[in-house]
């Protein structure tokens, strides 16, 4: 298994695991799937911010999964913390595919200079939560009924992530464009 950036012809396969996670899972807030013109748009502007979009690709060149980071929220303030999304097809979760995913985008966005990494998960995904604690994420709150899908309220968990040590922030970064 190895990483490699998205292209605009791996769209059709990113957009078949996010519009699979939209009609199936509580992990994506929507029930609207998105078109290939709406992940080509999302691709691009990712691009354009110099903000990862990874595939996981197997040894004979078949997609497992994606992962990116983009704004937490559009205010300056936040500019030095980054939201991060995972995505792994069914077949091949806990397998490594999500591990090695998030590892790299902690990587890249420690050596971008950001300082914290969010996670949101589904209350119910105690799965992802015992996967982002294994990698140093802690749970740092509970958002109750602020959510709804499947004709139910979702409580959200935020994990996050410390990046650095830093005592105080730059007196400058650019912030992460919006997701």
């Amino acid at each position: 298994m190895h990483l490699r950036p998205a292209t605009e012809a791996d769209l059709p396969d990113l957009l078949e695991i996010h519009n699979f996670a939209v009609r199936n899972l509580a992990a994506a807030w929507t029930e609207h799937e998105d078109t290939l013109e709406d992940r080509r748009a999302w691709l691009k502007q990712r691009q354009g911010a110099d903000l990862p979009v990874l595939l996981a690709i197997d040894d004979e060149g078949r997609f497992l999964g994606y992962g990116t980071y983009g704004s937490f929220r559009g205010r300056s303030g936040y500019n030095l913390t980054v939201e991060h999304s995972i995505y792994v097809r069914s077949d091949v979760q806990s397998k490594g595919v999500g591990r090695l995913l998030l590892e790299t985008l902690i990587a890249d966005a420690r050596e971008k200079g950001y300082h914290v990494m969010i996670g949101a998960v589904d209350s119910d995904n105690e799965q992802s939560l015992k996967f982002h604690q294994k990698l140093g994420f802690e749970v740092s709150s509970k958002l109750p009924q602020i959510g709804t899908k499947f004709g139910r309220w979702l409580d959200l968990y935020f994990v996050i992530l410390i990046l650095n040590d830093d005592d105080a922030p730059p007196s400058i970064l650019p912030p992460p464009a919006d997701v």
